[in-house]
């Protein structure tokens, strides 16, 4: 130890503590909860610090952006429809809070059948065994029949689908975010990638009407981008084809001539991924404009998102 004598502790340097700049002040703490407070009250006595801060950041920013007329979408995976979402972004479409939706081919699978019998989410494990697994008759038929009669008359395939579950009057069509957009004639768009989705395995699937009904998607979603300048877009839960299928679409309506500039990104899904981080929260926001990333589970985050805007939009 010769060569290594004991540091000279009479050299060390100290400065006085209110001198130094801190992270985190007694203001930005949180309350404690009063049983029976308000949504609001509650909501306000978050702590003022990282996520709880940013939660209220990015639903004043929506607020103020859907008060202003500019335009909020929303990308989603299947997930949140099985987190029992569904009720909460209908409620955004029929507000006009979201003016569109865009979501994998994995999400009408769900969407149907939530609006055909009320349930949804088979045990893939249970039935990946015996090769039963995505083989319900009825999701396959009307699916793949949906998006055939929807390639013969122009539609997207959000649109063909959404169509077939109002006009078949599925009895629980009103927790369908399709039937919703269809009856309000709101952007739904599905972005496919073929062989991911159950219905691909079935028989009646038609690779050319799937092709051509996604791709008018795509374009439908590029039109949305060129009018977002200024607007929002949510991704939940999606960590590959939302983000992909926005930056592309976001690149196409800028290389027409669109101005797309400050928007506010949020990416909300259990973990962090590659893709949304670099797709949704940075890229789309150089230069200008904000990205966020709220992580959790869905069905917490963002009901507590949605019910935070609605107290933004409610204080005028």
């Amino acid at each position: 130890m010769a060569r290594f004598p004991p540091i000279d502790l009479s050299k060390i340097r100290t400065y006085p503590l209110g001198s130094r700049p801190s992270k985190v002040a007694a203001a930005a703490l949180g309350r404690v909860h009063a049983v029976g407070a308000s949504f609001r009250e509650f909501f306000d006595g978050l702590p003022a610090i990282l996520a709880a801060r940013d939660v209220r950041v990015i639903a004043t920013a929506i607020a103020t952006r859907h008060r202003a007329g500019k335009t909020v979408a929303l990308g989603m995976g299947a997930h949140p429809i099985k987190v029992g979402l569904s009720p909460l972004i209908i409620d955004l479409l029929a507000r006009g809070v979201v003016q569109a939706v865009a979501m994998n081919g994995a999400a009408i699978i769900h969407d149907f059948e939530i609006a055909f019998q009320g349930e949804t989410s088979e045990d893939v494990a249970a039935h990946l065994q015996t090769g039963r697994f995505g083989m319900a008759q009825e999701t396959g038929d009307f699916l793949n029949r949906a998006i055939v009669d929807g390639a013969r008359d122009q539609l997207g395939l959000g649109q063909s689908v959404g169509r077939a579950i109002v006009t078949a009057g599925l009895p629980n069509r009103h927790l369908s975010i399709l039937a919703a957009a269809w009856q309000r004639d709101v952007p739904a768009t599905v972005h496919v990638a073929v062989g991911t989705d159950i219905i691909h395995m079935h028989p009646s699937a038609d690779g050319a009407a799937i092709g051509s009904t996604s791709l008018a998607d795509f374009r439908t979603l590029a039109a949305v981008a060129a009018r977002m300048d200024g607007g929002a877009f949510i991704n939940l839960g999606s960590a590959v084809v939302i983000p992909e299928t926005f930056l592309k679409a976001l690149n196409l309506a800028r290389n027409v001539g669109a101005t797309v500039q400050d928007l506010v990104t949020v990416d909300m899904d259990f973990q962090r991924h590659y893709r949304p981080h670099v797709n949704v929260v940075q890229r789309p926001t150089l230069g200008s404009g904000q990205g966020y990333e709220l992580t959790g589970h869905h069905e917490i985050m963002f009901p507590l998102l949605c019910a935070a805007i609605s107290e933004e939009l409610a204080r005028g």
